[in-house]
């Protein structure tokens, strides 16, 4: 509770990061919320009810106009839901009691808030967003050439290239939580799919995916399931580790898709589609069977832990 207080008198003495007085109020309804969250979250399963996983959402990432990242030769929406409905298939096929339910079965855009709202609406044990990673552009601008002017001075022509890293590899897994201002480069490009949202700023509460400041509005949307999280993003990873894929680890970002999950939630990014290696990878049968081998082992082992407990 004190807690709880004092993360509220913070907010008072901060003008330049709370100068947007709805957002303030916000917050401050988000902070009430938070003391009884807890204790809505398992109040409604009645006593000794032993737990089972029932219900998985998959979530393909982006989809329709929102194209998000693309390869040398292929795009992170597509291959992302070819791997989703594999999963899904998977799961049906080897988890027999386990119903899926996907976000997006075609190449058609769905809201951010719209994805986690199918699985809070069906009441699902579980939500995986299947995503590919890409490195960020770097610009720079270089020396090209010199000119002379009229008085024959001589003065530099500068040209501006474009750049992104091809040689980064490796796999992690995201789970909604607390993540540095300055360590916020793959959240606001996930969350950027907001802008193309008409009313993007009533359904986020004044959010702007442009604003590396306003991530601390997602950040306070506590994610109940916390520990479950990390837990199945941990197994996850491991299975990864097993066929041999680079281990990226864990990490809490402020992601939108998972902000408001009342399920343990997590979004994994299966390879970095700007490594031509990797791309390949991603987008092969072989590449697509492994990675969902690897995240159907991670829910059994999950499920195993969660059930017996």
């Amino acid at each position: 509770m004190n807690i709880i207080f004092a993360l509220a008198m913070d907010l008072q003495n901060r003008p330049k990061l709370m100068k947007n007085t709805p957002l303030k109020r916000h917050i401050y309804f988000l902070l009430v919320v938070f003391l009884f969250v807890p204790f809505i979250s398992f109040s409604s399963l009645p006593p000794n009810t032993p737990y089972r996983i029932r219900t998985i959402v998959v979530d393909a990432g982006h989809g329709g106009q929102d194209g998000s990242t693309h390869g040398l030769y292929s795009k992170e929406k597509d291959v992302a839901l070819k791997v989703a409905l594999r999963l899904g298939k998977a799961i049906e096929s080897n988890l027999k009691d386990v119903k899926v339910i996907y976000t997006r079965t075609t190449d058609e855009f769905v809201k951010l808030y719209e994805r986690i709202g199918i699985a809070n609406r069906a009441k699902a044990d579980l939500f995986i967003s299947i995503h590919c990673n890409d490195m960020p552009v770097i610009t720079h601008t270089v020396i090209s050439s010199y000119r002379k002017t009229k008085h024959k001075k001589r003065v530099p022509v500068y040209t501006t290239t474009r750049s992104k890293s091809t040689s980064t590899k490796g796999v992690e897994t995201f789970v909604s939580g607390f993540g540095r201002l300055d360590e916020q480069d793959v959240a606001m490009r996930e969350n950027a799919s907001i802008l193309l949202e008409k009313d993007y700023k009533e359904n986020y509460a004044g959010y702007d995916p442009n604003d590396p400041e306003s991530i601390i509005v997602l950040s306070l949307m506590k994610n109940a399931f916390r520990e479950q999280s990390i837990k199945l993003a941990t197994l996850i990873q491991e299975e990864y580790v097993k066929v041999g894929r680079i281990d990226r680890g864990v990490q809490e970002k402020s992601l939108a898709v998972l902000a408001r999950a009342s399920m343990p939630a997590v979004l994994t990014e299966i390879g970095f589609i700007s490594n031509p290696e990797e791309e390949n990878y991603i987008n092969s049968d072989a590449g697509q069977n492994e990675i969902v081998s690897c995240i159907l082992n991670a829910i059994r082992a999950y499920k195993k832990q969660v059930e017996s407990e």
